[in-house]
């Protein structure tokens, strides 16, 4: 670790589209029938800094992140173990639980985009 620097914070944008259906609602609203949307998934990694001058390598995070896009990208997100209410809340949960898991003592914060003008945020 370098010493004595503040935490730093790095951040990531991803893409992906997907379908899915709020089963949880009701059949009248609009959000329980099928449809899609075209997400932006941001992640932001902090931490101190690395002997190499590092909160985390882009590459290292991309690593961590890419397979699990892969995962929803062009998929029926009902289907996806752990994603069966697909809230944007919850959507953001499941990415932020599997990226924390695998990033070590750094903490992370994921805000998911499922429209330009709405988005959720978990840290």
């Amino acid at each position: 670790m370098i010493a004595a620097t503040p935490p730093v914070k790095i951040s990531a944008s991803y893409t992906f589209e997907a379908a899915h259906r709020l089963p949880k609602l009701p059949p009248e609203h609009k959000c329980h029938r099928l449809h899609g949307h075209n997400y932006k998934l941001d992640v932001i990694v902090s931490g101190e800094l690395d002997a190499r001058g590092f909160v985390m390598d882009f590459a290292e995070l991309d690593d961590v992140v890419a397979p699990l896009v892969a995962i929803v990208d062009h998929r029926y997100l009902n289907e996806i173990d752990g994603l069966d209410n697909p809230t944007a809340e919850v959507i953001a949960l499941w990415f932020r639980e599997r990226i924390a898991a695998k990033i070590g003592k750094r903490h992370v914060t994921v805000r998911l985009w499922e429209t330009p003008r709405y988005s959720v945020e978990v840290s």
